[in-house]
């Protein structure tokens, strides 16, 4: 029998982290797909229903790109389609032109609503209820 070295343990729990965010992401998208929403734009909606909880609020997409775990590519395109979709508005900061400010429309903060539900059981039931005690919004 192989004795497990402190380096074996240690690789062992990111590949089982690793393997729970997979399942994770799959069962999201899996959830939110009817909704014609993926895990990633999900987390995008949630974020600025958080930062920006009020109509017309506004959050920073640079703010926003150190949340999510896309890059910076990624998350741009992404916001364009969420916008194409009717579901967020982008608009340029006055005070720096490269800033960009991005934000729900009534139509992304009602779908956001609808789905939330769906987003929170799937992670209630795959990491054991935690979600629900930690993070709720």
């Amino acid at each position: 029998m192989a004795v497990k070295t402190a380096e074996s343990r240690l690789e062992e729990r990111w590949r089982d982290i690793l393997s729970v965010h997979a399942r994770t992401m799959c069962e999201i998208d899996r959830a939110l797909h009817p909704h014609g929403l993926g895990a990633s734009d999900f987390e995008v909606l949630d974020l600025l229903a958080s930062e920006a909880p009020g109509e017309g609020d506004q959050c920073r997409v640079h703010n926003l790109a150190g949340r999510v775990h896309l890059s910076q590519s990624a998350l741009s395109r992404l916001i364009a389609r969420l916008e194409k979709d009717g579901l967020v508005e982008r608009s340029v900061c006055t005070e720096d032109r490269r800033g960009v400010y991005v934000a729900l429309t009534a139509k992304g903060r009602d779908l956001h609503t609808e789905v939330l539900p769906l987003q929170r059981e799937v992670l209630a039931r795959l990491l054991g209820g935690r979600a629900a005690t930690h993070g709720s919004s």
